[in-house]
């Protein structure tokens, strides 16, 4: 009984404290993962500028995909092979999770596949809604790496909501997934 119960502790805060290893992001394809064309650019292009300025080398998906293509290309084998001689290994895949500040990160691992053909039902900001949840899902040669919650809290439009994924993100970027 005694050994079972430390094992249950074990495994449950394994599971809590390794949901995002240490990422040492290098490189990285941005896909955001939204309906709305404009939200999607809104937040591939905010991301990549975050991570380059942080010494990430990222690239938006939407200079790798035609207008209007769909998301899933991603995972073929010749835009992978592709993306890795220019030197990108690394997918960071953003969706709005929610309005709400209660989210934990998902504890599912789903293939760069099924992740990439999940939908998405928000878009940035809706109205009457003082919070959004972004999770991130982070793939390292089609390998699931872990995944991450940033909630930005007292928005008012969608204006103020990239403003605080700027504030927000910038600051996990630092401390968590560029650390080396």
């Amino acid at each position: 009984m005694r050994n079972s119960l430390i094992i249950c502790l074990l495994l449950i805060s394994s599971a809590a404290l390794g949901q995002l290893k240490p990422l040492q992001l290098s490189n990285a394809l941005v896909v955001a993962q939204l309906d709305k064309q404009d939200d999607r650019y809104s937040l591939e292009v905010n991301l990549t500028e975050l991570l380059v300025n942080n010494g990430v080398k990222a690239l938006p998906s939407l200079n790798v995909l035609k207008f209007g293509s769909d998301i899933t290309q991603l995972s073929s084998d010749s835009i992978q092979s592709s993306l890795k001689m220019k030197g990108y290994d690394t997918y960071v895949l953003v969706s709005v999770r929610g309005y709400d500040k209660r989210f934990k990160a998902s504890t599912r691992v789903n293939s760069l596949d099924a992740a990439l053909s999940a939908g998405n039902l928000f878009p940035i900001y809706r109205d009457e809604v003082t919070s959004v949840s972004f999770e991130f899902l982070f793939y390292r040669n089609g390998e699931f790496l872990g995944s991450d919650i940033v909630k930005c809290g007292n928005v008012s439009s969608r204006d103020t909501v990239l403003k605080r994924f700027r504030k927000h993100v910038g600051k996990r970027i630092l401390k968590e997934w560029v650390k080396k």
